[in-house]
């Protein structure tokens, strides 16, 4: 008879469940209908930067610039509709600008072979001047009406981000279990030159998860824009790249690559939410929560480190010498497939 397992996600719900709990008898207001709409609208830009940030650790890298693309993409669909566009091919053209960052990191990274870290750094620091750039660092109003629903309108008297977000997260996750594609995503972090030997297109492959990190960070764009109804040139500079890599780490996501799965990411963001949130209705100091948070993350990555050393993995793995073609073990503990 089998044993059941739980599932790899039970562990970090079971910490979001006591950290609602803990902030619910410690305050009144946390317990709210209100609050809840609140913490969850607010959690959904993390939840998309973490969930472009899943596909990028899924494969071993990072991208560093996400929250600089919130700000490049916020300011230039202000600036696109002020040109006279109409708000939803604004929005597509800013979310293609937001896409091609992405692009751009994947390309420098393969291609040009810098680290992820280095390539993505560099990036930031573009996307962060172009708004800066383009508009004297002033804010730049938006005044089309429509525009504001993506991000205060409500379906069901549910706010649209939440279902945006709850279908990006469906479609990446169907997509990463059910599409070779998926798979191959896998692979490339588990082992790269197992990958690479299996057949494993490791150019489209890189560039892909760079680009749909881009266009997550262009859609948190779009929702602040909204939200605020302004492209404001220094918005994702704050804590924003900072809570998406500790929502997917404590999410389960390995830094090291080949582990985790989008929906420990979005437990994860909704912790990260509910902690921030949580302190700000006790009053509590800002830098404390970027303590919390920095403690939250050194748990995840010790925790990660230490499940793989038990495991028999090496915790950073070294390049193979080139040798004879794949075996077919080889093929198979790249792909997952026999």
């Amino acid at each position: 008879m089998k044993k059941r397992r739980l599932p790899e996600e039970a562990g970090i719900f079971m910490v979001l469940v006591a950290v609602l709990l803990v902030f619910s008898i410690l305050s009144p207001n946390f317990r709210t209908l209100d609050n809840g709409f609140t913490l969850l609208v607010n959690g959904m830009v993390i939840g998309f930067l973490a969930l472009g940030q899943t596909f990028v650790l899924l494969t071993g890298g990072i991208d560093l610039s996400t929250g600089a693309n919130i700000a490049m993409s916020g300011v230039l669909v202000a600036l696109i509709m002020q040109a006279g566009v109409p708000w939803p091919l604004a929005v597509l053209l800013a979310l293609a600008a937001a896409t091609t960052l992405g692009v751009v990191n994947g390309m420098l990274i393969h291609f040009v072979r810098i680290p992820p870290f280095i390539a993505t750094f560099s990036t930031q620091g573009v996307a962060l001047a172009i708004p800066l750039i383009i508009t004297g660092a002033n804010s730049i109003q938006v005044k089309d009406i429509g525009f504001s629903w993506i991000g205060q309108g409500r379906i069901a008297g549910i706010p649209l981000p939440i279902l945006l977000l709850l279908v990006a997260a469906v479609i990446a996750a169907l997509w990463l279990r059910m599409t070779r594609q998926g798979v191959h995503v896998y692979a490339l972090g588990g082992n790269k030159n197992a990958a690479r030997l299996a057949g494993v297109n490791i150019a489209r492959t890189t560039i892909l998860v760079y680009a749909i990190s881009g266009f997550c960070g262009g859609m948190g764009g779009m929702i602040v824009t909204s939200r605020l109804m302004v492209g404001f040139p220094a918005t994702g500079t704050g804590n924003e790249l900072f809570y998406s890599i500790a929502a997917a780490v404590v999410g389960g996501i390995s830094l090291f690559g080949g582990v985790g799965t989008v929906l420990g990411a979005m437990i994860g963001a909704v912790l990260i939410a509910a902690v921030s949130n949580g302190m700000n209705v006790l009053s509590v100091q800002s830098y404390w929560q970027s303590l919390v948070i920095g403690v939250i993350i050194l748990v995840g990555v010790s925790f990660d480190t230490l499940r793989r050393s038990r495991s028999g993995r090496p915790v950073f793995a070294k390049k193979a010498p080139p040798g004879p073609p794949a075996s077919p073990q080889l093929v198979t503990s790249a792909t997952g497939k026999s």
